[in-house]
């Protein structure tokens, strides 16, 4: 880097540099809730001719599979109606009526957001935010699989019983709660450990 005064290569240096996102126990309630929730989605394996009929609706060719919102290489099947919401499953499952090809992108993106919503909004990573081209046609794509074949939705209490369902869910509440209980264990260790180190700094520079 050139010479530049002080003030603005502190400037630089600064922006250069990100600090890893603190990580907590709490953070990870959406993590966990969402764990549950997977562990208890029923897969349903397409055949190869389900492939080729949602391949050929989103005009895809099987050795270049691209992502239907943004059209980058996909990394993976992203469920196109969201199979949590308000911390509890809409009765979705993995289905290929339900999963389209998608991009890390766009897949961590678009969450739980109703997908036409996302796409036209400026969220972070979402192709109208990334000023992409070719967004109507994509959208015209994603409609056409929409009709193609209804997705499966189903009311999961109703099926297993309420009482073992409200039991299940009594279970998330109860690791969440171990985990908050941990959370405030760990913010005391963190507090010890961090001064510890900053009394061996001081000392270091002080001898």
């Amino acid at each position: 880097m050139s010479a530049l005064p002080d003030d603005v290569r502190r400037k630089v240096l600064l922006a250069a540099f990100r600090m890893p996102s603190a990580q907590t126990m709490v953070s990870r309630k959406s993590s966990i809730t969402n764990a549950f929730v997977g562990a208890i989605i029923p897969v349903v394996v397409p055949t190869h001719e389900e492939i080729e009929e949602v391949l050929a609706i989103l005009e895809m060719e099987p050795d270049n599979v691209r992502c239907a919102f943004c059209g980058d290489i996909s990394s993976e099947w992203d469920h196109l109606r969201p199979l949590v919401l308000k911390r509890r499953p809409t009765g979705y499952v993995s289905e290929i009526a339900n999963l389209v090809p998608a991009c890390g992108k766009c897949n961590q993106s678009k969450g739980n957001k109703p997908w036409r919503v996302w796409m036209a909004s400026k969220a972070k990573f979402s192709p109208t935010g990334r000023g992409l081209n070719g967004i109507p046609k994509r959208l015209a794509r994603l409609e056409r699989f929409e009709k193609w074949k209804p997705p499966t939705q189903v009311d999961f209490a109703s099926i297993v019983g309420t009482e073992e369902w409200e039991q299940y869910w009594l279970l998330c509440e109860n690791v969440n709660e171990e985990l908050r209980k941990a959370q405030q264990v760990a913010d005391t260790l963190r507090t010890r450990i961090g001064d510890a180190i900053a009394k061996r700094q001081s000392g270091s520079l002080n001898c």
